[in-house]
Parts: C-alpha cells; structure tokens; sequence
C-alpha cells in the first residue's frame, strides 16, 4: 500500500443484514418449509418484493423530498439498511437474493468475467455468451424454484425481454413469468395476478387462500441514473413517478387484503455520479498491462487476469503506484482473505480477477482497447464499496 492507500472497507455483511436474505425470508415469512427468516419479516399469505435497480440507501435519503411515500416507510422503525454483496453491480446482487448465496458461491462475481474453460471474458448481464449453460455456470437452485417445490404460487413480473434472459435462467428460474415494457404495466399485471389467484377479503372461497411469492422487477431508475446521473432532472422525474405507482400499488392491495399482503422494497446497489473528465482510459497505460491477459470488472472495480506465469503482486504494484491513492488495489487472495466474496468454491475461484481495483474516489477506470468508447458516455456508476454503492434499503411499504 502507498502512503496515500486508505484501509480496506469491511467486507459485506453476508451473515447478517444482507441483501442475499431477502428472497428466502419473504418464503419463511409465508410459512414455507426449508427457508429461515433471517430478516424477521412479518408473517403473510402473499409477500411482494419489490426491487427497484440502483435505488441506494443514500439516494433515498438525499432525495427524499421527491418521493414521499417512499420516504415515509424509510423513515419508520421497521425499516432497516442492507448491504449487498461483491462488486455492486446488478448480475451479482441479483444473483445474491435470487439464490441466497454469496458470490464465492453463486460465482456471477462481476459484470463482465473470465470463464476459465472459455479463456475469454464473458457477460453476466444482458449479453451472456451462448457457450455458457447459465444453469451450469450457476448450479445453485433459486429461492423461486424451492417456493414452488414447497407448494406456494410464484410470479417474476418483469421486462419481457427477461422471460428467457441468461441471468433469469441462472439465478431467478422458477414459477410464472409476466412482462411488461412500462413501469405501471408491470405493477398493474403484478396487482392482476394476486386477485385472479384469490379473492378480495369478504369475498366466499374454499379453502385457505393460497400462498403467494412475487418478484416485480423495476430498472427506469437505474437506466435514468446510467444515462442522466442521479442529480439529474430526469432522474427525479423518475423516482417520482416510482414512488407514485408504488403507492397505488400498495394502496390498492391493503383495500383488498389488508395486513394479508406485505410489499417489501429493496435495491441491488446505489450509484455515484461521474463527470466526464474522471472516467478515465487506461488503454495507453502499457505499464498497468503488463503482465495482463484479460481485463473485465467493471469502471468502478477492475478485474485484471494475469498471464500464465505473470505474478499478481507485479501487476498490483504497478496499479498501487498509479491509482493508489484513488482506488483500494488487491490480489484475488487478498480479496478472498478479506472476506470480499465471502466463501468461493473452487469453481468460482478463477473466475476472479488475479487483481481487483476498486475505485473510492469519484473516477471510473475504462479499457477501451477492449469496451469500445460509448461506455464512457455513462455518467452513473456503481460496482465498488463506498457507502453509497453497497447499501440499500429493506423498506415495508405494506403489512
């Protein structure tokens, strides 16, 4: 470390309030068999988990003026703040609450990685390389899968570009899916699903009323803040409109149901922005790529794969001695060491970078030798462990 190097950040918080525990103790707060309730959610007969992408903990709080259903929730007693996994980015948090485990285990560990088998950099997000079998890549079954297995009624309500997508395939398989390309679509078809699969309080039926799981998936924010920046204009236009359809939808299970219904809000990460002349090119840097075979991660937390024989402390040297003072630079086994991944099998272990730069200060590091110059138009980011990347909100907006 230089002298200018900041101390690691502690490592996620895995065990306890984390982002990984919400799927499965929404299942146990239905009474299903086989899940715990870490979170200690309230007991319910259909539990909505809303998760909204890129909604950070302190976005909500800056801005909370501009969404005051929303903030009402946050600022009650029974809302807490969670962490999320390693880096904080979408394909590793999903992957994270869609099967329960850590990115050591679930193995999506980045935006864009290494597969090992494959010798080439592949995308966890939108674009997965048709030579990965995502059920291969991620053998874990999902905590939607077990909810069905143990009898209770499953919806993932999402973009219906997501039906099939490699990331649902890895880490959110199971139960019906419904799409809708508007953000209100998608709470109206989710609002839809719950009555056709039971009636309204009052209402004569046979039989307890069945137990229902929804996952409703909204990303509006995050793209706005990836485009605009999360101080933009447009970016609380957004978060409005967010917080009004949340409170329909919410308003309008409590009439139906009551206190039979939760909707649980969460995030997957928050997001930082970064002006222009601090995302930076590190293509022309020949002395951070010496040594390197790949590069992947993402701008706030680069993955660097060595060659064979190149030694990882060589290439971190050389990445503590231009960025050390601006990002936290360290070896896979440092990472692993640290507890960044929390436990990896020995499948995921490679798929790691040799070295990882994690960014602290406001600078986004891009290799457009290999990305192209159009990621650099991005002015929100996340994917590294400042406060205001890793922690997001669990807030109860109803139940």
């Amino acid at each position: 470390m230089t002298p200018n190097s900041r101390p690691l950040p502690p490592a996620p918080d895995y065990d306890g309030a984390h982002l990984r525990h919400v799927l499965s103790s929404a299942a146990a707060s239905l009474g299903l068999s086989g899940f715990q309730n870490r979170l200690e959610l309230p007991e319910a007969v259909t539990t909505v988990v809303l998760m909204v992408d890129g909604l950070g903990d302190a976005l909500l709080a800056r801005y909370s003026g501009h969404a005051r259903f929303l903030a009402s929730a946050w600022r009650s007693s029974s809302a807490r703040t969670l962490d999320v996994g390693v880096p904080t980015t979408t394909a590793a948090s999903l992957a994270s609450l869609g099967t329960g485990t850590t990115p050591g285990e679930h193995g999506l560990v980045g935006y864009d990685i290494l597969s090992p088998e494959l010798d080439r950099i592949v995308n966890m997000l939108g674009g997965w390389d048709p030579e990965v079998d995502p059920e291969q890549w991620q053998p874990h079954p999902s905590v939607l899968q077990r909810a069905v297995e143990a009898g209770t009624e499953v919806l993932t309500a999402s973009r219906p570009k997501f039906v099939d997508s490699g990331l649902t395939q890895a880490v959110l398989r199971g139960g019906d899916f419904r799409g809708a390309a508007r953000m209100d679509a998608r709470f109206a078809l989710t609002a839809e699903w719950i009555q056709q699969q039971r009636p309204a309080r009052g209402a004569l039926r046979q039989g307890p009323a069945p137990r229902q799981l929804v996952y409703l998936y909204v990303d509006e924010l995050d793209k706005t803040g990836h485009r605009y920046g999360v101080d933009s204009p447009q970016w609380l236009q957004m978060l409005e409109t967010l917080d009004a359809e949340a409170e329909r939808f919410t308003a309008g299970l409590r009439r139906a149901y009551g206190d039979q219904v939760s909707v649980l809000l969460t995030a997957d990460h928050g997001m930082v922005d970064i002006t222009p002349e601090n995302r930076l090119d590190y293509s022309a840097q020949a002395q951070l790529l010496e040594g390197v075979r790949h590069t992947g991660g993402e701008p706030r937390l680069v993955q660097l794969y060595a060659e064979p024989g190149a030694e990882p402390a060589s290439i971190a040297a050389a990445w503590e001695q231009e960025y050390g003072d601006r990002a936290w630079v360290l070896t896979r086994e440092q990472a692993r060491t640290a507890g960044w991944f929390g436990p990896v099998d020995d499948r995921v272990s490679a798929r790691i970078g040799d070295v990882l730069v994690a960014t602290h200060s406001d600078i986004a590091l891009y290799h457009c030798d290999r990305v192209g110059l159009s990621p650099m138009d991005m002015i929100g980011q996340h994917g590294s462990l400042t406060e205001a990347e890793r922690r997001v909100p669990l807030l109860r907006l109803g139940g």
